[in-house]
């Protein structure tokens, strides 16, 4: 009897150590379960912090105040020009991904937008245009036109309507804009830095009939030309200009345009500084710059004005209304710095243009947090700026 007792104690031991064993084991697992949960839990609320706090981080630009920068899209590539459709959706160019995209306004207002490609395959497409129902691109050889939907923001039946614009050579790009007479204006650079053009179209402003007919040379002179603009107030053309470079570093200033047809503004053979226009010193043309004009706004020089628009909202305050809003790239790198900034040229018919500082602060020392491209005013009221540098696209709007 006593074996018996002795046996089923030893199995009853033997019972209750497995079942610690188990016990053990299932409670090991569980807490491997469990931490492997808070380590992907702590993961993915890592992954959507970092998100939310890319979005909801405050951008460095400086604005006056009762104004707000906000971010519209980014990851973009290097966006350049800015157009609108007829939806009131934005459509940027992207020359070094050969594409157009769109950008939706988002379900909520904070959100960044998601860009919806329209049409890709181009050649360096740069300036845009909405007119008719039809999307126009300039690549750096043509200009095409899109039949454009709005509602799915699609670009098809392509069209050739001007087919041997100068290509590439230095100044690539090709800014559009349509006049008041309904003719499109095409933007050309030149293909040096300070030489005799063989094509008269080089550093200068063609204008077109629609179906690309027509062709007439508008202004000459004008080394890059890039940002064009009609006020709309006066009818009258605007462009940015970024003037030539010399051995030793110096440069003479750049400037904004007010253009009139069949005006030269003297490259190569000479520039504009103070007021005076004066023969280049490292080229020695024939020309003795008798007839050339001068621009209407001197800016510093390698500030590289670009892209120029009207304010023609309401949302902003009574004194930024019809002011020329113009985006300044700024210098490159191995150059002091100068502009990266946008500035609003404030224009009246008794005085000079004034120009102010408008949204500075893109870059603060050696640090570059983005270069201004173009600027375009919403149906929102608020502005638009592109940035090669960040691949973004920011609004400034006014808090009221």
């Amino acid at each position: 009897m006593r074996r018996h007792a002795r046996g089923r104690r030893e199995r009853g031991q033997w019972l209750d150590r497995r079942v610690r064993l188990l016990d053990d084991r299932l409670i090991s697992r569980r807490r491997a379960v469990t931490a492997a949960l808070v380590a992907a839990v702590a993961a993915l609320l890592g992954a959507l912090g970092a998100v939310g706090a890319a979005v909801a981080q405050p951008l460095p630009i400086v604005v006056p105040p009762g104004f707000r920068v906000e971010l519209v899209a980014e990851g973009l590539g290097a966006p350049r020009m800015l157009a609108l459709d007829a939806a009131g959706a934005l459509l940027v160019s992207i020359p070094d991904r050969g594409s157009i995209v769109a950008l939706p306004a988002a379900a909520r207002r904070d959100s960044p937008r998601t860009p919806v490609t329209v049409v890709t395959g181009l050649r360096l497409p740069h300036g845009l245009a909405v007119r008719g129902g039809d999307l126009w691109v300039a690549e750096t050889g043509r200009v095409l036109r899109f039949r454009y939907d709005a509602a799915t923001h699609r670009a098809t039946e392509p069209v050739v309507i001007v087919p041997d614009l100068p290509p590439g050579a230095h100044h690539w790009t090709r800014s559009i804009a349509f006049g008041p007479d309904a003719r499109l204006f095409v933007a050309i650079g030149s293909s040096c830095d300070i030489c005799r053009e063989a094509d008269r179209r080089r550093a200068a402003i063609v204008s077109y009939a629609p179906d690309g007919s027509g062709e007439r040379l508008v202004a000459r002179g004008l080394r890059n030309p890039v940002g064009l603009a009609f006020d709309p107030a006066t009818g009258a053309l605007w462009t940015t200009v970024n003037e030539r470079d010399w051995r030793d570093g110096r440069a003479p200033p750049d400037f904004l345009a007010r253009v009139r047809d069949g005006t030269d503004y003297g490259w190569p053979d000479c520039y504009a500084r103070d007021g005076a226009v004066l023969l280049d010193p490292e080229f020695r043309g024939a020309s003795a710059c008798r007839n050339a004009v001068l621009p209407t706004v001197e800016l510093p020089a390698h500030a590289a004005p670009l892209g120029l628009a009207f304010y023609t909202g309401t949302r902003f305050p009574a004194a930024y209304r019809g002011n020329l809003f113009v985006a300044l790239h700024g210098s490159r790198a191995e150059l002091p710095p100068v502009g990266y900034k946008i500035v609003r040229v404030v224009l009246a018919a008794d005085r000079r243009p004034r120009v102010d500082d408008f949204a500075t602060n893109w870059r603060a020392g050696d640090r570059v947090w983005g270069r201004p491209v173009d600027v375009l005013a919403g149906r929102d009221g608020a502005l638009y700026v592109s940035d090669d540098h960040g691949g973004r696209v920011v609004r400034i709007t006014a808090v009221r």
